[in-house]
């Protein structure tokens, strides 16, 4: 299959299509957050049950098409490995997320990931998980790739600012401290936001190293998602004393929507992405979160009003160039690997050492 100068199997082509619909379900799962964050919906009990669900979800699928890839042996490095995936990538990072949407908006929590590619592409570089030697060309291209497509989500990103509301009744003293406080809040929600974003992307490049053990997204996945919801649990009872909802209104309503999206829909799009993980490396599945930023766009421009201006349109532009590019190396870098070719002078020699 040929796609604008880049050759791709269908196999591929689904994957890229895949990838940009988790991202547009994550943007609809943060909307969906923020309505339950705004009912008194603590945050760990949402990631307790989300995380339950989509492990029961997950599981009767690892069990029926991974059991034969399941070690015999268990070694003491993929079990800590896959304690930290749970409790950093599960656990804390959402945690984290959640703070940060509680304090800013979906917008914003939205945008923050997209400096993610970024920290991922540092990460994967320094533990040999993505192929990097300045002197090829392909490894320069992805370096400008995600540097442009980092600037076009930036470009969308800095459009939305913090509107804090006065309320008519407040009193005139009272307007500046309203004011005061919200900035506050807004900037300790945008710190837990890239506190999160750091977490993402250290857990990120952690998934791969544990597909190279333990070779089953479907599996980690599940046993990932059972771990966060219990530490996510331990940690709401420490915190507060016991595991609640926060609320005592239509609970059963509550947990059977947090099951459905937070738990089936998304627990079946983050399998999809650890098992792309698993094929196309780190740094090209990370490529794709800021399109999540692009989808609130559109979504708050139908729904909201909320025109989407020039420096939009030009981020959202910057953003597929760039991914464009990465492709472009990515799959050259692939081929070159697959056909076992010697690399022309004007290639690179990927049989040479990294470090010199």
């Amino acid at each position: 299959m040929l796609c604008g100068g880049v050759s791709m199997s269908w196999s591929d082509a689904l994957t890229i299509c895949g990838l940009f619909a988790v991202q547009c379900i994550f943007g609809l799962y943060m909307m969906f957050l923020d309505g339950l964050l705004a009912a008194g919906v603590p945050s760990l009990f949402i990631i307790v049950v989300a995380c339950a669900a989509s492990s029961a979800v997950v599981l009767p699928f690892a069990f029926a098409l991974e059991r034969k890839k399941w070690p015999k042996v268990w070694s003491p490095m993929l079990l800590l490995q896959l304690v930290i995936i749970s409790l950093g990538g599960v656990s804390i990072y959402q945690v984290f997320m959640m703070l940060g949407v509680e304090r800013t908006s979906p917008a914003i929590a939205s945008a923050m990931p997209n400096l993610g590619p970024a920290f991922i592409f540092v990460i994967a570089a320094c533990l040999r998980f993505e192929m990097f030697n300045w002197k090829c060309k392909y490894t320069r291209a992805k370096i400008l790739g995600t540097l442009v497509c980092l600037s076009g989500a930036m470009c969308v990103s800095f459009l939305k600012n913090p509107t804090p509301s006065v309320s008519p009744k407040s009193v005139p003293g009272d307007e500046g401290l309203s004011i005061g406080k919200s900035r506050k809040d807004w900037i300790l929600g945008c710190f837990y936001l890239l506190t999160g974003v750091t977490i993402f992307a250290c857990n990120t490049v952690m998934q791969a190293a544990a597909l190279k053990r333990f070779p089953a997204p479907l599996s980690v996945c599940s046993i990932t998602a059972m771990m966060g919801s219990i530490f996510s649990a331990v940690i709401q009872v420490l915190m507060e004393g016991k595991l609640t909802a926060g609320t005592s209104d239509n609970i059963i309503r509550i947990v059977g929507e947090i099951v459905l999206v937070g738990g089936v829909v998304i627990g079946l799009c983050t399998t999809f992405q650890v098992s792309s993980i698993g094929r196309k490396g780190p740094v090209l599945v990370s490529m794709f979160s800021p399109f999540q930023t692009v989808f609130s766009s559109f979504i708050s421009l139908i729904f909201f009003g909320q025109w989407i201006g020039l420096g939009c349109c030009i981020g959202i532009v910057l953003m597929f160039v760039g991914l464009y590019v990465v492709l472009w190396a990515k799959n050259r870098e692939d081929k070159m690997f697959a056909e076992l070719t010697v690399p022309s002078e004007t290639e690179c020699d990927i049989e040479r050492p990294l470090l010199h």
